[in-house]
């Protein structure tokens, strides 16, 4: 029986997947279910990308974070709908580039909370903050945000793989707030699935709202996640296939079929 067979809290459901413990899974991970496990080959059947769009996403955030570390200076990261902790986390990437590095993990999934709490009980510039990623309020007021994060210096807010786990009407209205509550100079990044098929976008976006009980968003289009960049200055190398974003060895070949990617990159704020 894998770790993670049995519950940890009696919080946590066993038998509904979790988004967070289905991309555990596809990264190899074993904090994960049979609820999660199944779901993941569902996806698996209807998108055959999605293990290797997963790892590359991955391989992403650790590059953002580094550039945004190493190159403009950004020592502060939010981490919003962080997922299970696992190997070379956005703190731990953040604090090889540059020494002091703060980190603040977001996440209302009671698993990663009690594993991110375990895993940071030894790191006083790291904090886990058990919260819904669009009460923003209860975000910057949390007494872990405060220690951790200046408001007068730039701030990264990280969405990375999380925004089509949103509806609709409550994605603009969280990064309007978000952005509101940033120092000028911060970034914000953002990526989310998206797919020119619409086979794909549905049938994705049904199984998801299915088996997370209608706690899920959609597959969007590449104009919708143009939007979220409203105001933004964008950071070279611009908006796009997130493998394409100042990618290094870490990038793995998808199989040659087009089914759904990441998409996105990062915006400055004025």
């Amino acid at each position: 029986m894998a770790q993670g067979e049995k519950p940890i809290s009696h919080l946590i459901d066993v038998n509904t997947p979790s988004v967070a413990r289905i991309y555990d899974w596809l990264l190899g991970g074993i904090e994960n279910f049979r609820s999660d496990r199944d779901a993941g080959h569902e996806l698996l059947r209807i998108a055959p990308s999605t293990k290797t769009l997963a790892l590359n996403n991955r391989a992403f955030l650790r590059r953002v974070v580094r550039v945004l570390a190493e190159t403009y200076g950004v020592r502060q990261f939010l981490d919003h709908g962080s997922g299970l902790p696992t190997q070379d986390n956005v703190h731990e990437v953040a604090q090889r580039a540059a020494t002091g590095a703060r980190t603040v993990y977001i996440d209302n999934d009671p698993i990663v909370g009690a594993h991110g709490r375990t895993r940071l009980a030894q790191d006083d510039q790291t904090a886990m903050v058990h919260a819904d990623m669009r009460d923003t309020d209860r975000i910057f007021e949390h007494a872990a945000v405060r220690r951790l994060i200046n408001p007068r210096e730039p701030v990264a807010a990280l969405f990375v793989s999380v925004m089509h786990c949103l509806k609709d009407d409550d994605v603009q209205p969280m990064l309007r707030r978000v952005t509101e509550r940033l120092p000028p100079g911060s970034f914000l990044v953002i990526c989310q699935l998206i797919s020119d098929r619409r086979d794909v976008r549905d049938k994705v976006t049904r199984l998801m709202n299915d088996i997370t009980h209608d706690n899920w968003g959609r597959v969007r289009e590449e104009h919708e996640v143009t939007a979220y960049f409203d105001g933004l200055e964008i950071i070279p190398p611009g908006l796009g296939d997130v493998v394409r974003w100042r990618p290094d060895t870490e990038v793995i070949p998808r199989p040659h079929v087009r089914d759904w990617v990441e998409w996105g990159g990062v915006g400055r704020l004025s």
